[in-house]
C-alpha cells in the first residue's frame, strides 16, 4: 500500500538568499522520503507591482514570493511579509495603517503595515486577484481578478459590499474616483467601465480600445479618466459622459499602466518598449520619455507629493526618477529573473542555474554563494549541462545557440549555431564527447565536443522538441516534442528506432534510469510514462500532478523518480511500484526544472517564481 504523506509546508524564516546549506544525513530514498524538506532557497522573486507608503518613507513591492518593504532613500530591505501565493499588486489604505495584497490562489489579504500581521483574509474571486484599490476614505477596498468580477468589501470586518459583473476579460486595473462615488476598471475585454460605488450600478462603458486596458488612474480633480492598454495607446476620457478627449501615442509596445502626478498635472505612462513617458495632461505633450529598464515596465507610481517617480519592470529592477529631470535618483537590484533549468556538475558542489536574464549562473551549493554569472547569450538560457568529466559547461539558449564554456574559470569555448530557432534542450553524451540538442525548429543535433562540428540532424518530430537524453551507455537517444511522441534513435548512425505515442499533450521531459533498463516522460497531459527501453513497451502512469509535468529525474540508485510541474509542486515516486511518496510544496509558481546531486542528498529546484529550492531529508 502506499504511504501516508502530507505535503511539505514552507519552512520559517524563509531563506530567500544565498545561504548555506545544512548537509542532509543520508541520500533521498524512498525509506527517507518522508522526511525530505526544504534546506535552503536562493532568490528573491519577480517584481510585480511598486507602491509608495502614503508618507512616502517606504516603497513596497508585489513580489512572486511576498511583499518587501524598502526604505525609500537607501533601498535598504526593512521588511518581507511571506504569502502563500505570489502577489500581483498591492495597495496601501489611505492612513498607511493598513497593506492589501492580491494573490493567485483568487484571496485578498489584509496585513498591518508596520510590522506586516495578518489582519484577515478576503474569500470570494474564484480566479487570481490582480488589481487593488483603497476608497479614498478607507471604508472600501476593491480588488479585481482573472475571473472577470470586481469585489467590493468593507474594510473594518471584510464582508462583501457588492459584485460587479459584466467584464469578459481579466480585470487588470481599479481605481477609485477622488470623491469616492467612481469606480473605474480596465479589463482584458478590452474597455473601461465606470461604476457607481453605492450600488454597484454600472454607470458607463467606455470602448474604443483594440487591446486589453491594464491600466485605470482618476486625475486628482477627478474630471479625467486615463486608461492604458496594450493598443500602445493612452486615452483620456470625460469621468462625466464618458467622452473620448484625447488619445496619446508614441510607445512602441503595449502600455501596461498610467499614473497622474498629485499636484503637477502630468501624467506617467508604463510600456512593455522599457519606457516610462511624462505627459502634460492637458495638452497631452510629450515631455519627457525615461529610459534605463531592460525589460518591460510593469508598475509606476508617483511620490506623495509628485517629486519622484518610481518604476518597477521585468528586468526584476525598481528604479526611482527624478520627475523634475528624468534622471534615475536610485535603482534597486536584487530581484531575479526566472529560472528556466538546473544541473549539478559532476562533483555535487558547484549547482549551475539558467536563467531569463540570458545568464548562466555557477553556485557553490553548499555555501550558498554565486561563484559567476556567465554571460553572453541574448535570450533567456533554457537548458545546462555539464561534461561527465565535469570540465566543459553547455548552455543552451532561446538566442538559437549553445556555448560551450570552460567551468574552471567560465572562459568560453565555442559557440554552436545551426538550430533555426530555441534550443530548448541539451545533454552531454556518457563519454563526454558528444552534445544534442533539441530546438524549436522541431530537429535534435548532434555535435563533436571537441571542436563544435555538427555530426548530424535528426528530423522526423513535426513540432517542437523540449527534451534530449542520451542512455547510459550512450547508444541511444531519446527526444520528446510537443508532437506528443517520445523518439528514440540510433547514436551511431541517427536511425529512428521506435516512437512512443500514449501521451495526449506535448511532451515536456525525458530521463533514462541509470541502468537504461526505464525511460521516463513527462507530459502537458499532467502524467508521468514509464517505458521498457527494450521494445517501448508502456510500464505504468504516474498520475497526481494538476498541471503539466516539465520536468523528470531519476534519482542516482535508481529507486526514485522526481518531477516538477506547472502545479507549483515537486512529487517524489517509487519507480519499484509508482507509490507517491511524497509532494514537496514552497514555490510559488510552475517549477522548470529538477537535479538530483550525485550523492542524492539534495534536490534541487528552479522556478518560474524565480527562485531555486534545495531539499533533503532534515
Amino acid at each position: 500500500p502506499s504511504p501516508v504523506f502530507t505535503p511539505t509546508p514552507l519552512p520559517r524564516p524563509f531563506a530567500l538568499v544565498g545561504t548555506p546549506v545544512s548537509a542532509p544525513p543520508a541520500a533521498i530514498s524512498p525509506a527517507n522520503a518522508a522526511q525530505v524538506a526544504q534546506l535552503a532557497r536562493w532568490g528573491k522573486g519577480s517584481v510585480n507591482q511598486v507602491v509608495w507608503s502614503p508618507d512616502a518613507k517606504q516603497l513596497v513591492v508585489a513580489s512572486s514570493l511576498g511583499i518587501y518593504f524598502y526604505d525609500a532613500e537607501t533601498l535598504r530591505e526593512t521588511q518581507f511579509i511571506e504569502t502563500t501565493a505570489a502577489v500581483a499588486g498591492v495597495a496601501f489604505s489611505p492612513d498607511g495603517v493598513m497593506l492589501a495584497s492580491a494573490l493567485g490562489d483568487s484571496t485578498v489579504q489584509l496585513w498591518r503595515a508596520s510590522d506586516g500581521v495578518l489582519l484577515r483574509t478576503l474569500v470570494g474571486h474564484t480566479d487570481a486577484v490582480i488589481s487593488l484599490a483603497f476608497s479614498p476614505d478607507g471604508v472600501a477596498l476593491a480588488s479585481g481578478s482573472a475571473d472577470g468580477t470586481v469585489w467590493l468589501w468593507r474594510v473594518s470586518d471584510g464582508s462583501p459590499l457588492a459584485t460587479l459583473r459584466g467584464h469578459t476579460g481579466y480585470v487588470y486595473s481599479v481605481a477609485f474616483s477622488p470623491d469616492g462615488e467612481v469606480l473605474a476598471s480596465g479589463s482584458g475585454d478590452n474597455t473601461v467601465r465606470l461604476w457607481q460605488v453605492s450600488d454597484g450600478a454600472l454607470l458607463r462603458i467606455l470602448p474604443g480600445h483594440t487591446n486589453s486596458v491594464k491600466g485605470v488612474a482618476f486625475s486628482p480633480n477627478g474630471l479625467t479618466l486615463a486608461s492604458a492598454a496594450g493598443d500602445r495607446t493612452v486615452r483620456l476620457w470625460r469621468v462625466s459622459d464618458g467622452t473620448l478627449v484625447r488619445m496619446l501615442r508614441g510607445h512602441r509596445a503595449g502600455v501596461t499602466g498610467v499614473a497622474f502626478s498629485p499636484t503637477e498635472g502630468l501624467l506617467a505612462s508604463a510600456s512593455d518598449d522599457n519606457s516610462v513617458r511624462l505627459w502634460r495632461a492637458s495638452s497631452g505633450a510629450l515631455l519627457s520619455t525615461l529610459q534605463g529598464h531592460t525589460g518591460p515596465v510593469e508598475s509606476i507610481a508617483f511620490s506623495p507629493d509628485g517629486q519622484m517617480l518610481a518604476s518597477a519592470a521585468a528586468d526584476s529592477t525598481v528604479q526611482v526618477w527624478s520627475v523634475g529631470s528624468g534622471t534615475s535618483l536610485r535603482k534597486l537590484e536584487g530581484h531575479t529573473s526566472l529560472v528556466y533549468c538546473v544541473a549539478f556538475a559532476p562533483d555535487g558542489g558547484t549547482l549551475v542555474v539558467g536563467s531569463a536574464d540570458s545568464s548562466v549562473q555557477l553556485w557553490q551549493a553548499s555555501k550558498g554563494a554565486l561563484l559567476r554569472a556567465l554571460k553572453g547569450h541574448t535570450e533567456p538560457v533554457l537548458s545546462a549541462a555539464v561534461s561527465p568529466d565535469g570540465q566543459i559547461l553547455a548552455s543552451a539558449s532561446a538566442d538559437g545557440t549553445i556555448r560551450l564554456w570552460r567551468m574552471s574559470d567560465g572562459f568560453p569555448l565555442r559557440i554552436l549555431k545551426g538550430h533555426a530557432n530555441a534550443v530548448r534542450s541539451i545533454a552531454f553524451s556518457p563519454d563526454g564527447q558528444m552534445l544534442a540538442s533539441g530546438s524549436a525548429d522541431n530537429t535534435v543535433r548532434l555535435w563533436r565536443v571537441s571542436d563544435g562540428a555538427l555530426l548530424r540532424t535528426l528530423q522526423g518530430h513535426a513540432d517542437h522538441v523540449n527534451s534530449v537524453a542520451f542512455s547510459p551507455d550512450g547508444k541511444m537517444l531519446a527526444s520528446a516534442s510537443d508532437d506528443t511522441s517520445v523518439r528514440l534513435w540510433r547514436v551511431k548512425d541517427g536511425a529512428l528506432l521506435r516512437t512512443l505515442e500514449e501521451h495526449r499533450d506535448h511532451v515536456n521531459s525525458l530521463a533514462f534510469s541509470p541502468d537504461g533498463a526505464t525511460l521516463a516522460s513527462g507530459s502537458d497531459d499532467d502524467t508521468i510514462r514509464l517505458w521498457q527501453v527494450s521494445d517501448g513497451t508502456p510500464v505504468r502512469v504516474l498520475e497526481g500532478h494538476r498541471g503539466g509535468v516539465e520536468s523528470v529525474v531519476f534519482s542516482p540508485d535508481g529507486q526514485m523518480l522526481a518531477s516538477a510541474s506547472r502545479d507549483k509542486t515537486v512529487r517524489l515516486w517509487r519507480l519499484s511500484d509508482g507509490a507517491l511518496l511524497r509532494i514537496l510544496q514552497g514555490h510559488t509558481d510552475e517549477v522548470r526544472s529538477l537535479a538530483f546531486s550525485p550523492n542524492a542528498k539534495t534536490l534541487a529546484s528552479g522556478s518560474f517564481d524565480r527562485t531555486v529550492a534545495l531539499w533533503g531529508e532534515r
